[in-house]
């Protein structure tokens, strides 16, 4: 059974003007959100690093959980964009299912501290925030996730129909394969002894592995 449809909630990005500091601090807070993880880091740390006051960092984000969150709605964002774009137009649904995989490694080093960022505060997202704000951006990121997975799953269900993939549930499967492609980002690093063009080769045997009949 396909996964239920869902429509992401829309967020108006603000306009960022020439003095605007919001690319800056949220440069700033990935960098140390991934490094040296949320909770250890402090909000004001984030405001030095940009060179502004604690305060002004409150004109862009109410809190640094707000922050957080967008963080993580804008990785949620950039990795079903990814998907949608390595899937689209691909001749059989094991091509698509080889450029998606593949799709997901071909990332630059912020990509990797932001799903690093992720994968380590997912469960930020499973607890309603009291904050407006924060809600709306909590709940944005948990509609990403559920059109990631649904659309996971339709690839699955096409291959399946296509007769080159094993018959499954489809959903199960796409959070299985989900899972062991996102949990790299909890060890890998981009200068340690094992290359992401390894892992990206070995994940995606994997992944046909799991659906070749």
């Amino acid at each position: 059974m396909t996964a239920a449809k869902t429509t992401a909630v829309k967020i108006e990005e603000p306009d960022e003007g020439p003095r605007s500091k919001r690319a800056a601090i949220l440069a700033a807070a990935i960098g140390k959100f991934g490094k040296d993880g949320y909770d250890a880091t402090k909000w004001s740390t984030v405001a030095d690093q940009v060179g502004i006051g604690q305060t002004a960092l409150y004109h862009y984000f109410e809190s640094k959980a707000h922050c957080l969150l967008t963080i993580m709605r804008l990785e949620l964002q950039r990795s079903h964009e990814m998907f949608v774009k390595a899937t689209a137009d691909q001749p059989n649904a094991m091509d698509a299912l080889r450029a998606a995989v593949r799709a997901a490694y071909a990332v630059s080093e912020k990509d990797v501290l932001q799903m690093r960022i992720l994968q380590n505060n997912l469960a930020l997202l499973a607890v309603p925030r009291n904050s407006k704000r924060e809600e709306t951006e909590r709940q944005a990121a948990r509609e990403l996730v559920h059109r990631i997975e649904s659309a996971w799953t339709e690839l699955l269900e096409r291959g399946m129909s296509e007769g080159v993939f094993v018959r499954r549930d489809a959903h199960t499967l796409a959070l299985n394969m989900l899972g062991m492609i996102v949990s790299v980002w909890r060890w890998y690093r981009p200068r340690g002894p094992v290359t992401l063009s390894a892992v990206g080769e070995l994940t995606e045997d994997c992944c046909v592995r799991m659906v070749a009949i």
